[in-house]
């Protein structure tokens, strides 16, 4: 299939060098980076933030309404801060 693409001079002259130089085409090259991109793409699962909470009950009920400086108390409590 053809395709028309817009390159930026410098990298279009730095992949006919590199081209050049591993004596193989500016098509192949282009070919490998897509490959590249996909493969690595389709291994990276994307971004799940994981459950949280604590036994799925929330908050205790006591600190609903507690401001910052009581909660970071009760999360040291025992541990000798």
């Amino acid at each position: 299939m053809k395709i028309k693409l817009e390159i930026s001079d410098p990298l279009l002259r730095e992949a006919r060098k590199m081209a050049a130089r591993k004596r193989t085409t500016l098509r192949v090259l282009v070919e490998q980076g897509l490959r590249r991109v996909v493969a690595e793409k389709k291994r990276k699962s994307p971004f799940r933030l994981r459950k949280a909470s604590f036994k799925g009950r929330g908050l205790r009920r006591e600190l609903a309404d507690a401001g910052w400086d009581q909660l970071r108390d009760v999360a040291h409590e025992g541990r000798g801060g």
